[in-house]
């Protein structure tokens, strides 16, 4: 029987592991990895569907302080082990991180594109919203914790404007941006919802003449400052029994002044410090 044929590499001279080697300098690093890797990834919604997209993917590690480097590759290797990831494996890439790595702390965070069919309030007319979801996770000595960011388009119509004002109102599109630890399951599209009914008005991607009336009538039949909906949109969270701690941001993008108005409630631990307490 003939042998097998030696390796491609026997004989060839060792490669030195340099990010292997100790380092001296007493400074342990809270994460290095990589970031914004694109892959792609599917999503359940609401209607018991998935939906594929693409998410931006970063993954680190905590580093000892006597570690000189960490092992770059094997976090696209957990990652592209396959060719479509699923968010709902956020707790099983943790622990592989962690686990491949040997790291007492795992960071992953999954930024993608999420779609919602709506139906223009007058005519029926149906169009595709996109909306920026982060879900971010942390598995630290074997203990995860996750959030969810979710930033949402709305209309705010400043009150004062048309208070003082003989015609009109000035008005904007805003953006409300819920991140929220969770106690158990929730939809994305339910906290959009939270948000979009607390605005002036939500927004749409087609509008025929009907329809824009309507929203910009009921725009000015609801105005709000940027606090008026900063707290309308807490007092909502503080009602959903499956969030345990949040943060409510709204920024105004303001049509009569070249800044932004902007405000912020949080509730809980921070749900975006992924630091385990």
């Amino acid at each position: 029987m003939t042998p097998p044929p030696p390796p491609a590499d026997a004989g060839a001279p060792a490669i030195d592991d340099v990010q292997s080697r100790r380092d001296e300098r007493q400074v342990a690093i809270d994460k290095a990895g990589i970031r914004d890797l694109a892959h792609p990834v599917r999503v359940s919604d609401r209607s018991r569907r998935e939906q594929h997209t693409v998410a931006r993917v970063s993954m680190s590690v905590e580093l000892p302080k006597h570690f000189k480097g960490t092992h770059m590759s094997r976090f696209i290797e957990i990652l592209h082990r396959e060719r479509e990831v699923s968010v709902a494996d956020l707790g099983a890439l943790l622990q592989e991180t962690a686990a491949r790595l040997e790291a007492d702390a795992a960071h992953i965070e999954i930024e993608f594109p999420f779609f919602v069919m709506k139906r223009a309030p007058v005519s029926g007319v149906e169009s595709l919203m996109d909306y920026r979801v982060t879900l971010s996770g942390t598995r630290r000595d074997g203990v995860d914790r996750r959030s969810i960011r979710v930033v949402v388009p709305v209309t705010s119509l400043c009150p004062c404007s048309k208070k003082i004002s003989e015609r009109g109102a000035h008005n904007q599109r805003s953006h409300v941006t819920i991140t929220a630890q969770l106690r158990g399951s929730m939809w994305i599209e339910d906290l959009i919802d939270i948000a979009e009914s607390e605005a002036s008005s939500e927004l749409y991607a087609i509008l025929k003449r009907p329809d824009e009336k309507f929203v910009t009538e009921r725009a000015y039949d609801n105005p709000k400052f940027v606090e008026d909906l900063v707290r309308d949109v807490a007092l909502r969270l503080d009602r959903e029994p499956q969030i345990a701690a949040y943060r409510v941001e709204v920024e105004n993008f303001e049509s009569i002044h070249n800044h932004s108005a902007y405000a912020l409630v949080e509730r809980g631990p921070d749900p975006a410090d992924q630091r385990a307490k």
